[in-house]
């Protein structure tokens, strides 16, 4: 189902065993463009720190209850490894998150989330994986960040990023991205395909 990154901000997240916060803001890979991690607004649990969500715990994601479930208990997520609210995602870790959990690295492939084009939570099929291609150094970025970003077509500048259109289903990609084109076209907003962007030109 696609979803925009605004509708599911505010989101409540039910772990195994209670709620654990609500949805903040997504972080993706500006190669695959694809949301590597949910990020938590935990109020009072688990201050000074940014929690992160990978969508391999993304079980379900309910439109009519604004809700999504996190196939984790809230003891996993709290004594999973820190990082600092003030600090960026590293490869380092990411590499003691996923060896936490025991997932497939997403960049240890050549597909969207590495063995695979999608999400495969069936573990007994992760020990028949062969790693194909070498490794590649995922750049993450925040939907937070990204907001507000130039689009420049190759005639001159279009409009700002204004929202992400999140297929949520098994890839957790971004499909498209709505542009708001109003100093343009005024009164419009126009989605563009992922596949049509190049970079991410500069902020607003």
């Amino acid at each position: 189902m696609l979803n925009k990154a605004k509708t599911l901000k505010g989101y409540t997240l039910d772990s195994r065993d209670g709620e654990i916060g609500k949805v903040k803001e997504f972080y993706f890979d500006d190669r695959h463009w694809t949301i590597r991690y949910l990020v938590a607004d935990t109020g009072n649990w688990l201050l000074g720190r940014q929690v992160l969500i990978s969508p391999y715990a993304l079980v379900a994601v309910s439109r009519e209850e604004q809700h999504i479930t996190v196939d984790l208990t809230k003891k996993q997520i709290e004594d999973s490894p820190s990082l600092n609210s003030d600090k960026p995602v590293s490869r380092q870790f990411e590499e003691d998150y996923y060896m936490y959990y025991g997932w497939p690295l997403y960049w240890g492939g050549t597909y969207n989330w590495g063995p695979y084009p999608y999400i495969v939570r069936d573990r007994e099929k992760w020990k028949g994986y062969v790693q194909r291609g070498k490794p590649w150094d995922p750049h993450l970025r925040s939907t937070h960040d990204v907001t507000g970003h130039y689009i420049q077509a190759t005639d001159g500048q279009i409009g700002h990023v204004d929202d992400f259109i999140i297929d949520d289903d098994r890839t957790w990609a971004i499909r498209y991205l709505i542009i708001d084109t109003r100093n343009w076209w005024p009164g419009k907003r126009s989605s563009f395909h992922r596949d049509g962007l190049s970079a991410l030109v500069g902020a607003s």
